[in-house]
């Protein structure tokens, strides 16, 4: 038996609970994992709250992401005892997920934990930080460096902008960071932005399909009016990295800023990343996350918390990173 935050749909309503559930009730996979942490990404929340039409099967287990050990493995590259990590691969949407002390998975979905990062790191990391890093190689291949410019960061205070904020900026980027949030600006300029300012005059459309140059980059996790106001003043050869939709999925604009700027758009998906670059993305989060900004972010929860953190976390009031820790 072990513990789960589990869900069940009746009439299209969605309930959460806590129970015992037997072994022989998890899914399908060749690597059983005892889970230490997991966290509330805006996926979970969707998931927890009924929304997205992400989960097909009921009862369900959510929870994308999680850290822990290796109990039982018949893949070639994992044995017991080994600490590993799982982000992504729909883990948590069409097949249970990280909000329970067990998982089992494919280990081809596993990625080996970092040497000097502890579990709980990891999950303070979480799809959110990953995601962010994946963002930062992606303008970095197209040849993004501090010389370039500012660096704009928008929905900087939730996780994606928060782990954005700090890897950039210790890389020696000057950061704007764009928030609604006026309490997150201490909070902001402690994860290393030098500027923040105000996400308002990003929200209206466009007035002009070209505006003035200023963005070297940006990684921008809220897509919308906001991603084409950004687009619009991105310096010419430059890069945008989307990495979410939080202010909406449809994107208003011409192709001016591509044919006459070359201006680029770089979709980052953190869902089906090969394994090579997740190796990649979570060597450098090693090396440029400082982790005292990392903590500095980072809030602790347990299975409990789950479903009022899915809640908040779609209103957009959650600063940073929960690490859930599911024994306890």
């Amino acid at each position: 038996m072990f513990r789960a935050l589990l869900l069940e749909e009746t009439g299209g309503t969605v309930t959460a609970s806590i129970r015992e559930v037997d072994d022989s009730l998890l899914p399908p996979g060749n690597v059983t994992v005892g889970v230490e942490f997991t966290t509330v990404n805006y996926k979970d929340g969707l998931v927890i709250n009924g929304g997205g039409g992400l989960v097909k099967r009921w009862p369900h287990v959510p929870g994308i992401d999680f850290a822990g050990t290796v109990q039982r493995s018949e893949h070639p590259d994992y044995r017991a005892g080994d600490k590993v990590i799982l982000t992504g691969w729909r883990v948590g949407e069409t097949h249970w997920g990280g909000c329970a002390q067990k998982a089992s998975v494919n280990g081809d979905q596993l990625v080996p934990l970092p040497t000097g990062l502890s579990a709980r790191q990891a999950m303070a990391i979480g799809t959110a930080g990953f995601t962010a890093m994946l963002a930062v190689l992606a303008l970095e291949d197209e040849g993004l460096t501090p010389a370039a410019g500012e660096i704009l960061v928008t929905g900087a205070a939730g996780g994606v902008g928060s782990v954005a904020t700090a890897v950039l900026a210790k890389r020696g980027y000057r950061v704007v960071a764009s928030t609604g949030r006026t309490e997150t600006h201490e909070y902001l300029t402690g994860l290393g932005a030098a500027s923040v300012i105000d996400r308002s005059p990003f929200a209206e459309p466009a007035k002009r399909p070209l505006e003035s140059e200023r963005w070297a980059g940006c990684i921008d996790s809220v897509g919308g009016n906001t991603l084409a106001r950004v687009l619009a003043q991105t310096k010419y050869g430059c890069s945008v990295a989307a990495v979410g939709l939080a202010g909406g999925s449809k994107l208003e604009h011409t192709v001016l800023p591509f044919i006459l700027r070359g201006v680029k758009l770089l979709g980052i998906d953190s869902v089906m990343c090969p394994k090579p670059r997740r190796i990649e993305a979570w060597s450098r989060l090693r090396q440029d996350l400082p982790m005292e900004r990392l903590e500095a972010m980072t809030a602790s929860a347990t299975l409990a918390d789950v479903p009022r953190l899915a809640a908040e976390i779609l209103k957009g009031q959650i600063r940073g990173r929960v690490v859930i820790d599911v024994n306890s």
